[in-house]
């Protein structure tokens, strides 16, 4: 029986090699075109590169929170781990999204990123709020149960819409 020649074998490698550097290839130009390097700053003009997000950048620069506070500081954990996992997690879902046209419109916040701008409403505004939801709730004769910050502030960080 003969031996299959250099060639046969190297076929499926060069094969492997070409899928591989197609792919490789094809992510750099996509990440390239979408400038995906400035997700990776903390420039608000970063959240406007998908046309989507025009009205929440808009509704930021007329609010309270524009002298003082960017995207990152309300919608990413301030942990470094934090911060770049919830980057990617965006970076994903918005990219498929916007792909594949299978988003929600207007734009709307997952509960796990109201978690983020719940928790980082409480970093900076801890002290002053300190136990106001349960003096609230009890001035209101309510049971105490978890209230969010964005539910009586809903346009502190975003402008009411007009």
């Amino acid at each position: 029986m003969a031996s299959p020649s250099g060639n046969a074998r190297k076929r499926p490698f060069a094969i492997l090699a070409i899928l591989i550097g197609g792919f490789v290839g094809l992510s750099a130009a996509t990440f390239d075109y979408a400038e995906g390097t400035s997700y990776l700053s903390s420039d608000p003009r970063a959240c406007v590169n998908c046309h989507i997000m025009r009205d929440q950048y808009n509704s930021w620069q007329l609010s309270a929170h524009h002298p003082h506070a960017t995207c990152n500081d309300c919608h990413v954990p301030h942990d470094l781990i934090g911060k770049y996992a919830t980057k990617m997690d965006h970076g994903y879902r918005h990219s498929k999204g916007f792909t594949l046209n299978d988003f929600h419109e207007p734009i709307q916040i997952k509960d796990s990123s109201l978690r983020v701008v719940e928790n980082n409403c409480i970093r900076c505004h801890g002290s002053f709020v300190g136990d106001l939801n349960i003096a609230h709730a009890a001035q209101q004769g309510e049971t105490v149960e978890p209230r969010t910050c964005s539910r009586c502030h809903a346009s502190a960080g975003h402008a009411a819409r007009r």
